[in-house]
């Protein structure tokens, strides 16, 4: 993570301080349910509490580990000089570093997911209001770059929202994958410690008990949910690039807003480059970037090894803050994004009516003709007004093999754009609700 990339919400959810407070609030929960079932003295567990109000002193958990090299064990013996060694001396009963490590990484990972969920609604929102705002703008659809058949600039948007409602589910989804918590002990058996502890913990945490753990949770949980932030990356990634294409200086359809006073090349003053659509492109390929050693990490050995633990200390943090901040600056682009309709309009009619190939075609075989005869009479138009710039109705008219299958006014009622956009309203329903 680097500061350039980041909002303060997310980065303090992975904050030393942060994390050490959940270490606590595990430690001190447990205790409680360790006292209410007479495993340790109430009076031990209540002084626990004595932390609750503390500042952590990172630097001095840092020091003690230094010596110890044990993070955990440097937190508890910090603790307990908060709360006194003699009541601190049940903290921890029963428990392994596990138990405290796994279940505050999904507790970050939960916190983490809300936000992202909330960023996420804040960029559907955007994309429902300019997609409703170009509902009927008219533009040319492309297929491999090349122009096809018309579309509306609305329904560009309306798919990007559909796909980021489907991002929406499936972070849903991996939410809950990772809302798991455990208090199970060495190797999970619960050997040293009631599940009732683990109960408790989990929904004090608001986590449900991992159903069983083998002294760490699975990691095909965490797989899950870094898995759904790369596929987010790459809608995000999908959205960019079709703005990156749309403010070429060839297409200029759109625009990344420009504001007064920047600068857009240091050696050229009339640039305007799409740079934050870019930015998203690149930050997309570092959060799939995590997803590959997240499934790796699956593989442990026996009930527990420690090869995931330096992984998931650079990519919990980082893949969550990147795809954070990258979905932030999306939803900013598509609010001030500048839409130019003229110009779309402008393209569309730049091959000077050759989008309408396929509704001729299909006109012709409507009245008779072969679809390989009448695929062959509109090439035949097609490649005339594609390499000698001609006007592809009129070629058409002045063809008698068209002619003597369709009248003119009939070809002439083939190039009305109004059948390009006769179902959009059908396609908004189906994505944004009656």
């Amino acid at each position: 993570m680097i500061p350039r990339y980041a909002r303060p919400e997310m980065v303090a959810i992975w904050s030393p301080e942060t994390r050490f407070r959940i270490w606590f609030e595990i430690e001190a929960h447990a205790g409680d349910a360790m006292a209410e079932l007479g495993i340790i003295p109430p009076e031990n567990a209540a002084a626990v509490w004595k932390a609750r109000d503390a500042q952590f002193d990172v630097a001095r958990i840092d020091e003690i580990e230094a010596v110890t090299k044990h993070d955990v064990i440097a937190f508890l013996t910090h603790l307990g000089e908060i709360v006194g060694s003699e009541e601190a001396r049940f903290v921890h009963q029963g428990m392994t570093s596990s138990d405290v490590l796994d279940t505050c990484l999904n507790i970050q990972l939960v916190r983490a997911a809300d936000l992202l969920l909330a960023t996420l609604d804040r960029l559907l929102a955007a994309l429902k209001r300019r997609a409703h705002e170009h509902k009927f703008t008219l533009c040319i659809g492309r297929s491999h770059g090349i122009h096809a058949e018309p579309t509306t600039f609305g329904l560009k948007l309306a798919q990007a929202h559909a796909e980021f409602a489907r991002a929406r589910a499936r972070l849903v989804a991996a939410r809950a994958e990772v809302a798991t918590g455990a208090i199970s002990g060495a190797v999970g058996t619960f050997a040293n410690i009631d599940p009732a502890v683990e109960a408790h913990v989990c929904a004090q945490m608001g986590l449900t008990p991992e159903p069983i753990s083998t002294q760490v949770i699975p990691r095909d949980r965490h797989a899950m949910y870094f898995a759904t932030l790369a596929v987010i990356a790459s809608s995000v990634e999908r959205l960019a690039t079709e703005i990156r294409h749309l403010q070429r200086t060839e297409v200029l359809e759109a625009e990344e807003y420009f504001s007064p006073g920047q600068k857009g090349s240091s050696a050229m003053p009339h640039k305007r480059n799409p740079v934050l659509s870019e930015n998203l492109t690149g930050l997309a390929r570092m959060v799939r970037s995590m997803a590959l050693p997240a499934m790796e990490n699956v593989a442990l050995w026996h009930e527990r090894d420690i090869s995931h633990s330096s992984v998931e200390r650079m990519i919990g943090p980082d893949a969550t803050i990147t795809l954070d901040f990258a979905l932030t600056r999306l939803t900013g682009i598509i609010d001030r994004l500048v839409v130019y309709p003229a110009q779309m309009e402008a393209n569309l009619h730049r091959f000077r009516g050759l989008v309408h190939s396929q509704t001729v075609m299909l006109a012709l075989t409507q009245k008779g003709v072969s679809r390989e005869a009448a695929y062959a009479m509109v090439q035949r138009a097609a490649m005339k007004t594609w390499e000698e710039g001609r006007d592809f109705q009129a070629e058409l008219a002045a063809d008698p093999e068209v002619i003597a299958a369709l009248r003119e006014p009939d070809l002439a009622a083939l190039f009305d754009l109004a059948r390009h956009t006769r179902h959009v309203e059908t396609i908004f329903a189906r994505v944004f609700g009656a």
